[in-house]
C-alpha cells in the first residue's frame, strides 16, 4: 500500500516543466506592443513566470504579470497561443499566450513600467518584430498574430513553430 510520503517522494522525482503567460496588446494601427527588461538584452511582450506553487493559472499569471509591470489590469482574452520551448541550460518551458486586445490612446497614456523590471515600452509593427523579438518569442508572436487574423482557435507550438 503506497503511503503519502511514497507518493511526495513520487511527485520530487518527475521532471520539472517552467511555466509563463503572456498577453499581446495592440495598438489602433496593429502595432504590438513590446516591453524592454533591464535584467536582459532584448524586448518582451508583457508576462512572465507563472506563481503554480501558489495556485496561480496561466490566465491569472497573464493578468498579474501585466497588472505588475505595466500597470494595466486587463482580463484577458482568448488563448492565442501555447508554446513548448525547448531548454537549453534550463528545464523546458511552457508559454501561454493571450489576446490583450485593441489599447487606446488613454490606455497606452496610463502605462506605467515596473522600474525594477523594465526600462521602456514600445509599439512595433509586425513587420519588425523578429528584430526585437528573436527566436522562438518571434515566431510565437507572429503565430499569435496569424490567428487573430484568421479568428480560430489556439495555434499549439513547438519553438515558436506551429505543429499539428
Amino acid at each position: 500500500m503506497a503511503t503519502t510520503q511514497d507518493f511526495a517522494t513520487y511527485i520530487a522525482s518527475l521532471p520539472r516543466i517552467l511555466a509563463g503567460a503572456a498577453t499581446l496588446f495592440r495598438d489602433t494601427e496593429g502595432r504590438v506592443l513590446l516591453v524592454e527588461p533591464n535584467y536582459r538584452p532584448g524586448w518582451a511582450l508583457p508576462g512572465g513566470t507563472i506563481e503554480s506553487d501558489d495556485g496561480e493559472t496561466p490566465r491569472q499569471g497573464a493578468r498579474r504579470e501585466t497588472a505588475e509591470e505595466i500597470g494595466l489590469d486587463v482580463e484577458p482574452g482568448r488563448l492565442l497561443t501555447v508554446d513548448w520551448v525547448r531548454g537549453e541550460g534550463r528545464p523546458p518551458l511552457v508559454v501561454y499566450l493571450y489576446d490583450g486586445g485593441v489599447l487606446s490612446a488613454d490606455d497606452l497614456g496610463s502605462i506605467r513600467l515596473q522600474e525594477e523590471e523594465l526600462l521602456s515600452w514600445r509599439l512595433v509593427p509586425r513587420e519588425n518584430l523578429t528584430e526585437h523579438l528573436p527566436g522562438a518569442l518571434g515566431h510565437r508572436v507572429l503565430a499569435a498574430l496569424d490567428v487573430l487574423a484568421d479568428g480560430a482557435g489556439t495555434a499549439e507550438l513547438e519553438n515558436g513553430h506551429r505543429v499539428g
